[in-house]
């Protein structure tokens, strides 16, 4: 009996993939994409820095519960509107999702344009693919060690400032700038600081392609948002097959051969690796690039364009696409609703807020002739830029008076707590009644906000 034979077999789960080394090329949506690449970095470099009326345009500031978007603050109270952006922002996902396909995942995703500006650095210090292959595969000498050495420096740089800009939205940056020149970050800033650098710099840096092949969600859903109306990167089958090399003097269709000369171009400048030719893939993110890459050949061999394009499923098989379809008329009828109430919420909200507590320590207490006295705190939230003046009113139990000031100033942007004393006599102050607070705007303000509360005096018997 052979021992050899015998012997079990080891069987491994995960078969390590080789890296992808992606070839340089141009056309009109690399330009599109690097356009992008720079719109975006440059927004989000530059946004901490910018200042709006004084103060940083935009700032989390978690701190002090207060956000910051250049005209706009934002209070806790005021949640409703964050839940409704972050919806709209999904409809808007799903929405051209099913109109155009992988536009987000192409030109807007985070890990889309941090991997395009690491790999311009790649680029600059390794050269193009071939050079990468080689210098991969050569032995660790001089030319290896600097190269290689210089664009991880360069990585670990732009992945530290990504960091810090990401905590200069929720730390004023002018502050965080000063701290981490002098040393004297604090804690959470540093953790935050070297967490996300870290995670920008192994991401985009090293994961690459692996980020959306096994861990974007996105990837595995889409297919549920596409139907044979949505635009996607198609190869061509009836015009390509069958493939085949040929010179370039060679007239078009000779030999029975389709327009692919199989030169896989395609498969060499596609960052996640596929053969587009293959059929739709979730690891594709429609960058386009195959698409630039075959306009190209198709260019020098004298073929008309479109061999790999942005079509539809009913194109491609030549019958009518539709734009105007169920599913976009929900995603639009939603976004606009959605839309119109959050602008609209956003224009009416209260720009003062009144929230009126009892004294639930003391019942109530019998101040005399005075009658009975309840206490209160009311905390007012005014969200202007500005301080303002109230006159506090009470009404709702006859002969109900405020023993305490009337009227309050609140300073801008702040919460201020007021306690209230409410005297009524004693022959209105029976049981628990309904009382109301009404803060009437002074200074030209014609603000009116009310809010109720509860009165308690004795019980009849």
């Amino acid at each position: 009996m052979n021992d050899t034979a015998a012997q079990p077999k080891t069987q491994f789960l995960y078969q390590k993939e080789a890296k992808v080394y992606p070839r340089d090329v141009s056309g009109r949506f690399v330009r599109l994409r690097r356009l992008a690449m720079i719109v975006l970095l440059g927004a989000f470099y530059v946004g901490p820095f910018l200042t709006w009326d004084g103060r940083q345009a935009i700032l989390f500031n978690l701190v002090e519960r207060k956000f910051y978007i250049f005209g706009l603050t934002l209070w806790p109270q005021d949640f409703i509107f964050l839940a409704l952006l972050l919806i709209m922002a999904a409809l808007s996902l799903f929405f051209f999702t099913a109109v155009a396909g992988r536009l987000w995942c192409g030109y807007a995703c985070p890990q889309t344009v941090w991997t395009e500006a690491f790999a311009l650095i790649e680029r600059a210090f390794e050269g193009n693919r071939s050079k990468r292959m080689k210098l991969d595969r050569g032995p660790w000498n001089w030319n290896r060690i600097w190269r290689k050495a210089g664009k991880e420096a360069t990585w670990i740089a732009l992945a530290l400032l990504t960091g810090f800009c990401f905590v200069a939205y929720f730390t004023p940056a002018a502050q965080l700038a000063r701290d981490v020149l002098a040393l004297q970050v604090s804690g959470w800033s540093l953790f935050w600081i070297l967490f996300y650098g870290f995670a920008t710099y192994g991401n985009a840096g090293h994961m690459r392609e692996q980020v959306c092949k096994y861990m974007c969600p996105y990837a595995r859903f889409q297919s549920s948002m596409f139907d044979k109306d949505t635009l996607i990167i198609t190869y061509d089958a009836a015009r390509g097959e069958p493939r085949g090399g040929r010179s370039r003097k060679a007239a078009r269709g000779v030999d029975g051969l389709g327009d692919c000369i199989d030169c896989t171009l395609c498969v060499q400048v596609c960052p996640t690796g596929i053969d587009i030719r293959k059929g739709l893939q979730y690891e594709c993110i429609a960058c386009a690039a195959c698409i630039d890459a075959c306009d190209t050949v198709m260019d020098k061999m004298g073929f008309p364009r479109g061999l790999v394009r942005y079509t539809t499923e009913h194109a491609i098989a030549e019958q009518p696409t539709r734009l105007v379809r169920p599913r976009i008329l929900v995603y639009a009828t939603l976004l606009t609703v959605l839309a119109t109430a959050f602008i609209g919420g956003l224009a009416t909200r209260p720009t003062l807020i009144v929230d009126v507590m009892r004294d639930r320590n003391a019942l109530y207490r019998d101040v005399g002739r005075e009658g009975i006295e309840n206490t209160y705190s009311i905390n007012a939230v005014n969200k202007l830029r500005s301080d303002r003046r109230f006159e506090i009113q009470v009404s709702g139990v006859e002969g109900a008076r405020i023993a305490t000031p009337t009227t309050v100033e609140i300073g801008a942007e702040s919460v201020q707590r007021i306690p209230v004393a409410v005297r009524v006599p004693h022959e209105h102050a029976a049981g628990g009644q309904r009382i109301e607070f009404t803060f009437v705007g002074l200074d030209d303000d014609d603000t009116t906000v009310t809010e109720d509360s509860r009165f308690r005096g004795p019980t009849v018997r």
